[in-house]
């Protein structure tokens, strides 16, 4: 088999198994001598690169046990549930409601915006972060499902700032979503790296962090999936499918 090495002077390949030898071992010098500055192995490295792909791009997907797997049942998230979302007209003013199990929930929503950006069906992103991360301090409050049984984590992991972290996540992915057509025709693996980076960041600290990037990604596709159904039709039947990662919307009559 023949060995073609790029010949910087000639500007061409030539076929030299030697020559390649060469440009290898200067090579590896170089990256022998960067860790030795910088006080890591090669070792150490090539673990740690190995364990950052697999956080992005997993050779298999295995979902991890949903984060409250331990909690009381009746402080769970939901892990099978449907709720309606749709729109109606109030006094001239368009609102969005939602409905689980023939009862209103939460507080009727307008975008909350100079601009109208269909911000108000937003919650099924929260509902994505259910099915697929198993973590939602937002749905949590809306539910009455803190974990009180533990102080410590129903302040920690339950509360107002766990929630604003959570809005806050939203709120930022939504801005870049607007930027890359709501995500439309992405796939696994195509969500840009440097945003679910940030998303790791945002949730430092709490469970949430726990949430390899690969699944964040998948609930993030799911949740817009959902909400681009929603800004077409205007209502829409949403399934939180936990036990097998899944945000799921069909027509709503």
């Amino acid at each position: 088999m023949s060995v073609f090495v790029i010949d910087q002077e000639a500007g061409r390949l030539i076929d030299s198994p030697s020559a390649l030898l060469a440009r290898l071992s200067a090579i590896t010098r170089t990256l022998i001598q960067a860790a030795n500055e910088a006080g890591v192995t090669l070792e150490a490295a090539a673990v740690k690169n190995l364990a950052k792909t697999t956080d992005r791009w997993p050779r298999e997907r295995i979902y991890p046990a949903p984060l409250d797997a331990d909690a009381e049942p009746e402080e769970q998230l939901p892990r099978d549930l449907t709720i309606e979302i749709f729109e109606r007209e109030v006094r001239g003013q368009t609102y969005v409601f939602q409905r689980c199990n023939g009862i209103n929930i939460g507080d009727r929503l307008t975008d909350n915006a100079m601009t109208a950006d269909d911000y108000r069906i937003h919650d099924v992103f929260h509902y994505a972060h259910v099915a697929v991360l198993s973590w939602s301090p937002v749905i949590r409050a809306l539910f009455r499902l803190r974990r009180k049984s533990d102080p410590k984590i129903d302040d920690a992991q339950d509360g107002a700032r766990a929630a604003l972290i959570e809005e806050g996540i939203t709120t930022w992915i939504f801005g870049q979503a607007v930027e890359l057509d709501l995500f439309a025709n992405m796939k696994r693996g195509d969500l840009p790296f440097d945003l679910l980076k940030h998303v790791r960041q945002f949730v430092a600290g709490y469970e949430a962090e726990r949430c390899p990037l690969w699944l964040w990604e998948e609930a993030i596709l799911q949740g817009y999936t959902a909400f681009r159904f929603l800004r077409e039709r205007r209502r829409g039947r949403v399934r939180i499918d936990m036990d097998n990662r899944q945000l799921s919307i069909e027509a709503l009559p």
